[in-house]
């Protein structure tokens, strides 16, 4: 510890600076940095690098769940004002996070635990930046929600012309499917073009991001998400009354 440092603008604080024996990075200093606030007086603050990456962690952690509940509550909204069909608001919503959790496992194999990194050319560190999983929630289900909104339209579209649920799948899928999978495509190889650079946040964002729209173009919106609305037929476009009563009529046909 470094002799106590007076402050320079007559405000009477006092400063000493401690220099952890342990990486800044090592789990134990959050023990260090909650022993220090234990017994250090009320009025002191504890500052410095190692304690704002634990501060902004705990904030992370707990927001977190707030930020993702938010965000599915106005994706939800968004295609249940669209599409005035609940069912199919609350499916399009909810495979969403599928494609973001298959994305985050691949994040923890390749970037916490090191597989690939030789092929990446990156030294692994062992954790996942504590700002990655808030930003690259926010960012796959966007584009998620970019491609559900385009095809269910579609779906809608098809279905007030027929009046036909499953043919509206079918034809909506004809129409819209390759656009879907074309911008996917030049989205992934943007992506994995990050995936070659140095620094490691552009190299964790071209990975996450290019294997989180893959997935979700391929599998989730282009086979799952019209699978299941096959399934459910004419009950993915139920809605009850008085809801439609109160949700805006907005057509999709031409």
């Amino acid at each position: 510890m470094t002799p106590a440092a007076p402050a320079s603008d007559d405000s009477g604080l006092t400063m000493f600076q401690a220099v952890p024996e342990v990486d800044p990075s090592d789990s134990v200093m959050n023990g260090i940095l909650a022993d220090l606030r234990e017994h250090l007086p009320e009025s002191a603050l504890v500052g410095g690098a190692p304690a704002e990456n634990i501060d902004l962690q705990d904030a992370l952690d707990r927001w977190f769940p707030v930020i993702v509940g938010i965000i599915l509550v106005l994706g939800f909204l968004l295609l249940l004002i669209a599409l005035r069909a609940p069912l199919t608001a609350l499916v399009g919503t909810v495979v969403s996070l599928l494609s973001t959790g298959a994305a985050f496992g691949v994040a923890r194999l390749i970037f916490q635990d090191g597989h690939l990194s030789g092929l990446l050319g990156f030294e692994p560190q062992g954790f996942l930046d504590g700002w990655g999983p808030v930003f690259f929630f926010a960012m796959i289900f966007a584009v998620a929600m970019d491609y559900t909104v385009f095809l269910l339209a579609t779906v809608k579209e098809h279905r007030e012309r027929t009046g036909d649920a499953t043919t509206a799948v079918t034809e909506g899928m004809a129409h819209s499917g390759r656009i879907i999978f074309a911008a996917a495509a030049v989205m992934v190889a943007v992506f994995f073009t990050f995936a070659l650079a140095e620094p490691l946040p552009p190299k964790e964002m071209g990975v996450i991001l290019g294997v989180a729209v893959l997935l979700d173009a391929l599998l989730v919106r282009l086979v799952l998400l019209p699978a299941l609305m096959l399934l459910a037929g004419e009950a993915a476009w139920w809605c009850p009354a008085w809801l439609r009563r109160i949700l805006p009529d907005i057509s999709f046909s031409h």
